[in-house]
């Protein structure tokens, strides 16, 4: 049910401005709970945990995502962040965001 929530919060934001948000999986297994893609071509990957415990975890699944993109035929990822219910707002030293769901606001 918090996914859902995170997830339906996303949408209604990107779609403010005019953006859309997807699910991906590939055939690997490599999933990320909602990708938000701006009309100009900017986008941000997200994951969606409830507990701050699990952030280490999907970070790194994060970052192997981001590291698959072809930028020469995409913009690389503007921001990669896990979103928790619990915890604090802070940027990991490898560049992952992580926020409870409640500092986020349009």
């Amino acid at each position: 049910m918090f996914e859902s929530l995170a997830f339906r919060n996303r949408w209604v934001y990107a779609d403010t401005f005019g953006g859309k948000v997807y699910h991906y999986r590939d055939s690997a297994g490599l999933e990320v709970d909602a990708i938000v893609e701006l009309p100009d071509g900017n986008w941000g990957a997200f994951e969606i945990k409830l507990g701050i415990g699990a952030a280490d975890e999907v970070a790194n699944s994060l970052l192997r995502f981001a590291h698959r993109i072809d930028t020469e035929r995409a913009k690389a990822a503007s921001a990669l962040t896990v979103i928790t219910g619990n915890g604090f707002a802070h940027r990991r030293p490898d560049g992952v965001n992580v926020v409870p769901l409640y500092t986020l606001t349009a």
